[in-house]
């Protein structure tokens, strides 16, 4: 047993340098990676978790009171590793901290011989019992994960439903089944698109000459209010279809006439585009929309932006086509390209849309039509009708906009065709054994409609579309992707469990334990006292992420795909259909509390009220670590506050580098990239921080 006034390696030094190397890196891993299983907002890198929970289970050598028996054991177990070992205790420490720096290395992390001598130092620093990590704000997993890579035991809960069930599923599921959950879910995820093509073939047909659409790249539309023109407004960004060197695509407008140029009283304004090979970008023309204002390619009157709002408003935010009787488009969304692979021609190739490519769209309304109108068997919706976070405010609200477009439903965000092959999947699989194959290919699914919904973006360069969720917000999206769910392509289903087996496997570590995952409240937790030698977690950034709100848009559609899955639920409002609200730890005034704004001081409070229960939870000997990351001294000062009213004294502060600088957020801003590990023990009363 440690001493408890001996301290932690944790709490005289860090290898800085060395691990935040190791987790900037870790951000550029977008395959084979436990954080890609599903995602989760501001998740920890592993590097950080792993090497900070190895310096909080392990004494300092250089300490008076570490055990001598943990030394002898340490030295024999990093003599395996090449260079010298000293005899000093400083010399050890410097040993351990190398290990741990290396160790931070992903390309490691799975090593059988460092995976050994982890394990054996742990072993060697609690030789009484395996050690309990608590992490009472788990959110994606990465310290519970950690945790078990080292032979300890998690405990891992969160207050959100979504969180807690990529928590089971990393932590429960794939430790109990091992690599067969990744044979298992690219079996049931064949045979489950193998019968979505019976009924979804139809919608996403291929080309006369055998060509097949990958993509289609949409537009959102508003009416010109210019007198004696009436055009209709494709709000698109950019005119570029693709930037790559040596295949340069671009739409550029090849007719446009208003009213007022053909002199007629009966005629309609109108434009149409061509695909050109543009020479260079002066070629290509500017977009149709700026700050919500749009400009008539017909008549060049913008169209200010409240104007904007209110028509894409009344079309319930415009990403739907208006279709006439006959199945001709009168309005609403405008297809601009379409992305098809064609033969043996490489890369891939864009044409204008036709009538054939709108047919498949009406064709999928009427048949979404049909299917919306009957509810599934536990009286949900076919189609997600809970409503979208409210926006505005000065706290995490702020984040949302979608509301003043008209898109007051999860719903409202996808197209018709996209609801229905969305749809069609989720109830293929909530007609599947429940299992944890069926879980995790609910996950799978759950990511492809973060890059099957009409705010993603075509991403030029690299000729895919993109996802929604490139920020902690639902912004405002003109032009969109559609991706071909049934094809083979980015944005696929089939790519999209092929991913999840992949990064399944990754997660995969020859562990002691399993976790044990609960959704919970950190203020309430059910564990004992003195229960655990390690609380750390990651709690959230004061009004920096609204996770609740964000992650709404993945549980409406986990609900309908995994009815009976009790966590997916509000434990403590039975009558709330999507996240707890209430006790979420975050600053967003445009929510209430028993009448009281969730401002600053009720971040205190609820932080406060969370460390009052860590102390409980932790014993005496133990020692806890709080990562916090934000801008603003607000933030810190609501957190540190919540620290001291919890009854904790801060013995050691890291701040690690986890963020790349090249990252989309990180470019000409003041994005932070450090994280700070603040180290502390249960305060007496005589004790001040550090």
């Amino acid at each position: 047993m440690i001493p408890k006034d001996c301290k932690r390696l944790a709490e005289v030094d860090f290898p800085i340098a060395v691990v935040s190397k190791h987790s900037a890196r870790e951000k550029s891993i977008r395959h084979g990676h436990p954080s890609t299983l599903h995602l989760w907002w501001a998740r920890r890198p592993l590097a950080a978790c792993r090497a900070m929970l190895m310096a909080l289970l392990l004494p300092d050598p250089g300490d008076r009171l570490c055990p001598a028996d943990f030394k002898q054991k340490a030295r024999a177990l990093l003599g395996r590793f090449p260079g010298k070992l000293g005899a000093t205790d400083e010399e050890l420490r410097k040993a351990l901290l190398k290990f741990i720096g290396d160790f931070a290395n992903w390309d490691l992390s799975s090593d059988a011989q460092y995976l050994k001598a982890a394990r054996g130092l742990v072993k060697a620093a609690h030789p009484e019992e395996t050690p309990l990590v608590v992490d009472p704000f788990a959110g994606g997993g990465s310290i519970p994960l950690e945790a078990l890579r080292l032979g300890c035991e998690a405990f891992a809960s969160d207050l959100n439903p979504v969180a807690c069930l990529i928590l089971k599923v990393m932590l429960e599921d794939i430790p109990r089944h091992g690599p067969e959950l990744a044979e298992d879910l690219r079996r049931v995820g064949a045979e489950v698109k193998k019968a979505a093509e019976k009924e979804l073939a139809e919608f996403y047909p291929p080309d006369p000459d055998g060509s097949r659409p990958i993509a289609y790249l949409w537009a959102r539309t508003v009416r010109c209010e210019s007198p004696n023109c009436g055009a209709e407004i494709p709000l698109v960004r950019s005119f570029w279809l693709c930037k790559k060197a040596n295949r340069r695509r671009a739409l550029r407008v090849a007719q446009a006439s208003s009213l007022h140029a053909t002199g007629r009283q009966d005629a309609c304004a109108t434009v149409e585009f061509e695909i050109f090979e543009p020479k260079s970008d002066a070629d290509v023309p500017r977009g149709t929309v700026t700050r919500a204002n749009a400009t008539c390619p017909c008549c060049q009157t913008v169209l200010a932006a409240p104007r904007v709002r209110a028509q894409l408003a009344a079309q319930r935010g415009g990403a739907d086509v208006t279709f006439g009787s006959h199945g001709k488009r009168i309005g609403g969304a405008r297809m601009m390209a379409v992305v098809v692979l064609k033969g043996d021609v490489a890369g891939r190739q864009y044409r204008l849309p036709t009538d054939r490519d709108y047919a498949a769209v009406w064709q999928a309304k009427r048949r979404l039509d049909v299917v919306a109108a009957r509810p599934m068997p536990d009286g949900l919706s076919v189609v997600p009708d809970e409503p979208s976070p409210a926006g505005g405010g000065s706290g995490a609200g702020r984040a949302f906009s979608q509301r003043i477009y008209g898109m007051e439903t999860w719903g409202d965000l996808f197209t018709a065709r996209q609801k229905l092959s969305l749809a069609t999947l989720h109830r293929l699989i909530a007609q599947m054994p429940d299992d944890a194959s069926r879980t995790l290919l609910a996950l799978s699914l759950s990511k492809l409609s973060e890059r099957n919904n009409a705010q993603c973006d075509w991403m030029v360069d690299v000729e895919c579309p993109g996802h929604l969720f490139t920020t902690h917000a639902i912004p405002p999206s003109w032009d969109f992707a559609e991706g071909n769910i049934m094809s083979d392509s980015s944005g696929s289903f089939i790519l999209a469990f092929e991913n999840t087996a992949d990064n399944a496997r990754a997660t995969t570590i020859p562990a002691i334990n399993k976790g044990q995952v609960e959704i919970a409240d950190a203020c309430d937790s059910r564990l004992p006292a003195d229960a655990a030698p390690i609380w750390f977690t990651d709690p959230p950034y004061y009004d920096a992420i609204p996770y609740s709100d964000l992650s709404d848009f993945f549980l409406v559609w986990l609900k309908r795909a995994l009815p009976n899955q009790p966590i997916l639920h509000d434990p403590f409002d039975p009558g709330n259909p999507l996240s707890p609200k209430l006790r979420e730890a975050v600053q967003d005034e445009i929510k209430q509390v028993d009448g009281r704004p969730k401002d600053s001081v009720f971040f205190e409070e609820t932080m406060a009220r969370a460390f009052s229960e860590g102390r409980r939870v932790l014993n005496e000997e133990g020692v806890a670590c709080v990562v916090f990351a934000h801008k603003t001294t607000e933030g810190w000062e609501a957190l540190l506050t919540g620290m001291i009213r919890g009854g904790w004294v801060i013995t050691g502060s890291w701040p690690v580098a986890t963020e790349r600088q090249s990252r989309m957020r990180a470019r000409d801003s003041a994005a932070l990239a450090t994280s700070v590990h603040l180290v502390c023990r249960p305060r007496t009363e005589a004790e001040v921080g550090d």
